[in-house]
């Protein structure tokens, strides 16, 4: 164990910490980062032990980031896996729902890598009233929960559907390969302009290094809330605007995934999807509104 929770444990008897230290400047996800240095993230001080570009700090990942301990008022840093872990934000869904919501989910899918994401789409749950916030996050992690078969599966399970998200008419064609832009994630990102657009705009090279997608939490998660407030998809408006303006858990399923199940097409995708939404507004304690079906 290192860093500030290993050495407390062996604190002398009558000894007294010292005040929690400033955090380092922030880390960025643009930044080259070598061995030895530092960078601030989730309210805990970080070192790099190795060259590094793009891994958000984490007790999960690579590795990469050796745990400082608390900076500024970030808290107790805990143990790895803890509920009181901190996360960017004040999420409304706690990490026991959480973990009531996907009981079965993969290591990989971690409640801390989801609340350090939330910074990079601050309106997201976090908007309107609280039953509005309430329901967006459940319609979230509902559609979430749809596309990985509740938080197990990282990458798409087809592999014979790998080569066909390369699209070489691109200018930028598909420099990681063609059979690299499959489906990972929470919202299961894929085609080689996705990985491009989410990774311009969330400050990764994502086009080059689609694997961060399926090796950090964060990032993972960062690229379905990217596509949850950004994308309208095959629908007239992302899901995001769907919950805050009243459209219903309806029209965020058309901005998913309308082209194949919308309209009659896939009736029991949609119902899947509507019963994950009730289930988990009735575990955050509101309603699901109406307009549930698309």
């Amino acid at each position: 164990m290192t860093g500030l929770v290993g050495a407390l444990a062996v604190l002398a008897p009558g000894y007294t910490a010292s005040a929690v230290p400033a955090c380092v400047t922030p880390w960025q996800a643009g930044t080259v980062y070598l061995g030895g240095d530092t960078a601030s993230h989730s309210g805990h001080n970080w070192r790099a032990k190795w060259w590094t570009q793009g891994e958000a700090p984490s007790y999960g990942g690579s590795g990469v980031w050796e745990n400082q301990g608390t900076c500024g008022d970030g808290g107790d840093p805990g143990e790895p896996g803890d509920p009181g872990d901190p996360g960017d934000g004040d999420f409304l869904v706690s990490e026991a729902q959480f973990q009531q919501m996907f009981p079965n989910r993969n290591p990989f899918y971690t409640y801390q890598g989801l609340t350090a994401a939330l910074s990079a789409y601050p309106g997201f749950a976090n908007t309107g009233d609280e039953t509005t916030r309430k329901r967006e996050a459940a319609a979230f992690l509902a559609n979430v929960s749809h596309e990985t078969g509740g938080l197990v599966h990282i990458v798409e399970q087809n592999e014979a559907n790998y080569p066909h998200y390369c699209d070489a008419s691109q200018p930028y064609g598909c420099p990681a390969g063609q059979a690299a832009y499959y489906g990972r994630g929470p919202i299961q990102l894929s085609w080689n302009f996705n990985y491009k657009a989410a990774g311009d705009a969330l400050g990764l090279d994502l086009l080059n290094n689609p694997h961060l997608v399926q090796n950090d939490s964060a990032v993972a998660w960062k690229t379905a809330l990217w596509y949850w407030n950004t994308q309208s998809g095959p629908g007239a408006m992302t899901g995001h605007q769907a919950m805050v303006n009243g459209h219903g858990f309806g029209e965020t399923i058309r901005s998913i995934n309308g082209a194949l199940e919308c309209d009659g097409r896939n009736p029991r995708q949609v119902q899947s999807r509507i019963d994950n939404y009730q289930r988990f507004t009735q575990l955050l304690g509101t309603t699901p509104g109406s307009n549930l079906s698309c």
